[in-house]
């Protein structure tokens, strides 16, 4: 185990496409998704516990989601929970993490997880962190672990590299964001694309001269902070800082722009858990494939998620394709396949009845 690896984990989303379960108080990253006993932050704490030590694994999240934080990972101290005043998206997020690292450790090699994937081939996983790390460290490589799809899915982001035979490491060609299905089936058909998972490994040098090179804004505003960092002054640091960057994804930032990145292949039973949709396909599922999480009864009725309380019975007859999710003060009955509607939801749901509901 190197003393050098530090593990960064994304945990500000608000979950809204897990809605009514999860809410803005306590989003999808701290509930437990996928019936384990740990939410999902914890799933990836513990993941990544297995190659560094608990003193290297830092979170950042919004200022609101503190007290979780420190609720579910008693481990992580003080300073490992870094707080974003307002929601900045992932390039202001990493590049606070980066050179705050980079004042402790200059010598670090860098992994960047969000905090609500699940993965279930932990060993397939490790083994393809470790090769990225091992390239990482020798190479100025920004590193992303791409995920060899297996359906013409449209609503991930897609990788195309140029085929090494021999190499794991693999340059990137292009990115393309979600792309409508027809272009999706020939991505899946060309054998050359993979899905973007939104880990990525690299040294803290080749970050840091990432955001230098492309971004020389973000990497003034938080290379101004290295006297505040693990002081005192810290959080207003941060604030003033955070009102004054753009919104806007390491995609974009960097990743898009940059010649020296590469690409990780993998196979390890991922998912993005970005939907209800997303969900079924991992969950145990009935004859009928229906998942039914609490007490349900189902009549010629395929392809639902219906959750529930235990002790409330929900009967359900002719639905196809639906989910049923019975909160304590929301009952949702939708297509799941539609995860695209749910900020309509939400802000139906806000101006009828208050921000109790959200």
């Amino acid at each position: 185990m190197s003393k050098n690896i530090h593990v960064v984990i994304m945990a500000g989303g608000s979950g809204t496409r897990f809605w009514p379960y999860s809410r803005e108080a306590k989003p999808k990253q701290f509930l437990d998704v996928v019936g384990t006993g740990r939410s999902l932050l914890q799933m990836t704490f513990d993941r990544f516990n297995e190659i560094t030590t608990p003193d290297k694994i830092w979170v950042v999240t919004n200022e609101k989601y503190d007290s979780l934080i420190k609720e579910q990972l008693p481990e992580l101290g003080h300073d490992q929970i870094l707080l974003e005043p307002e929601k900045r998206n992932t390039a202001p997020c990493i590049a606070y993490a980066a050179y705050k690292i980079m004042k402790q450790d200059p010598d670090a090699s860098m992994i960047v997880t969000p905090s609500d994937h699940a993965i279930f081939k932990e060993k397939e996983f490790l083994e393809v962190i470790d090769t990225a790390l091992n390239d990482a460290s020798k190479e100025d490589h920004l590193i992303t672990i791409g995920i060899r799809p297996n359906r013409p899915e449209i609503g991930y982001g897609y990788i195309q590299y140029i085929s090494e035979p021999g190499n794991n490491v693999k340059k990137v060609k292009t990115f393309t964001e979600k792309p409508q299905l027809d272009l999706a089936k020939k991505f899946l058909e060309s054998g050359d694309f993979l899905w973007n998972s939104g880990i990525f490994i690299w040294s803290i040098d080749a970050i840091v001269r990432a955001f230098e090179t492309h971004d020389e804004e973000m990497a003034s505003l938080f290379a101004s902070g290295l006297n505040e960092y693990f002081t005192k002054e810290e959080k207003s640091f941060i604030k003033k800082t955070y009102s004054h960057c753009k919104n806007i994804s390491i995609d974009y930032a960097i990743m898009e722009k940059a010649e020296n990145v590469y690409v990780v292949p993998g196979d390890f039973g991922w998912s993005d858990l970005g939907s209800w949709n997303a969900l079924h396909e991992i969950r145990e599922q009935d004859e009928n494939e229906n998942v039914i999480e609490g007490s349900a009864i189902t009549y010629e009725s395929r392809n639902n998620f219906i959750k529930g309380d235990k002790d409330k019975l929900i009967l359900a007859h002719g639905m196809e394709g639906f989910l049923v999710a019975d909160f304590d003060d929301v009952l949702l009955i939708c297509k799941k396949e539609d995860s695209s509607i749910f900020k309509d939801f939400i802000a139906d749901a806000k101006a009828k009845k208050g921000d109790k509901l959200t």
